[in-house]
């Protein structure tokens, strides 16, 4: 990866820099004038300017850090300890003129090695997946191909890469397919089976782990893949003390016509020409507390936004981890999964 490819303007778009971030593979990109380091953005830079409502539209100048960590070029010996004693990932070295000559990436790769973290990770694999129909008229859901794999490994290796080595798989429709797949496969994780007699939906099917599960866990859906570092969002959900968090995708939408809004008296009052909206979207991924567990009734079928309502009135805090839009697929439904197997195989 050439160093342009990480430089950017501090006059571009939050929403163009998340797209850069994710098109770099990076967690990091400098704000430069002709080559001239001005700032660092990180992606927790990103993440917590969403979650101060920041505007995606605005420019990333009102959010980088415009007092980076730098080293002249002939400091070079001295990155290392830079990089540890200030806890940063990237240490961009320059010229006697302050342009970015190279960077020195923590643990001295050029891709920035995610935090390994192993926890239990709860995956609900028992739906009849109706809007995927014929396929699962033939196949379970987690079983579907997507590529050379089925959905349920991909996900699983996206666990695997940060170190989780258990997963607990909530089954129920076709759940003996499922479980001799899973059998035969030479695989170098674990995989427990919580079977599920009737429909519980995610917060009742958890309600099967009570005794089972007595620490903090990852939590997913058996058709979604997100590409994030697990080990950042078990970290970030730990710091902040959350009893839930919820990874949401930020949505951006271009409405293609020009909007009108009305006066209560029938005469326009404003109008607003291809308006821009994000929203929050829930990705169907969380990190969850194991005390969570103990407020679902048991054998009562239970949505798990009910059990965020739950923990919520208690008391207890629920975090939300923004991802950019790009870093989600979702197979939920068939021309979903047709993006999806595009998507990974221009991977």
């Amino acid at each position: 990866m050439k160093i342009e490819d990480i430089l950017i303007e501090g006059s571009i778009s939050v929403l163009e820099a998340m797209r850069r971030l994710d098109e770099t593979g990076l967690r990091v990109l400098f704000v430069a004038d002709r080559g001239v380091l001005q700032a660092a953005l990180t992606d927790g830079d990103v993440r917590r300017y969403i979650l101060a409502s920041g505007k995606l539209e605005a420019p990333v100048s009102g959010m980088a850090n415009y007092h980076p960590k730098a080293l002249p070029m002939e400091q070079r010996s001295q990155a290392r300890r830079i990089l540890k004693e200030n806890a940063i990932s990237a240490l961009p070295l320059l010229d006697r003129a302050g342009r970015i000559q190279d960077v020195v990436f923590a643990d001295g790769l050029d891709i920035e090695t995610p935090e390994r973290t192993d926890v239990p990770v709860v995956m609900m694999a028992g739906g009849l997946g109706t809007r995927l129909y014929p396929y699962t008229k033939i196949l379970p859901k987690p079983l579907i191909p997507v590529g050379e794999l089925p959905i349920a490994e991909h996900i699983i290796h996206r666990f695997t890469d940060v170190g989780c080595s258990r997963f607990y798989l909530v089954v129920n429709y076709k759940k003996n397919m499922i479980k001799s797949y899973f059998n035969d496969l030479q695989k170098d994780y674990e995989v427990d089976y919580v079977d599920e007699d009737k429909p519980l939906g995610t917060g009742g099917g958890l309600s099967l782990l009570k005794g089972r599960i007595d620490s903090t866990f990852f939590l997913t859906n058996c058709d979604i893949l997100v590409d994030a570092d697990f080990g950042d969002i078990y970290k970030f959900h730990k710091e902040g003390g959350n009893a839930i968090t919820m990874v949401c995708a930020v949505k951006h939408f271009t409405i293609p016509y020009g909007v009108v809004e009305l006066g209560a008296d029938g005469v326009i009052e404003r109008i607003q020409e291809k308006p821009e909206m994000n929203f929050l979207t829930n990705t169907g991924v969380y990190v969850v507390e194991p005390q969570v567990i103990d407020m679902i009734e048991p054998d009562t079928p239970t949505p798990f936004t009910d059990l965020i309502d739950r923990v919520r009135q208690g008391g207890g805090r629920v975090g939300v981890y923004p991802v950019s839009e790009q870093s989600w697929m979702d197979m939920g439904q068939l021309e979903e999964l047709d993006n999806m197997r595009r998507r990974l195989e221009q991977q």
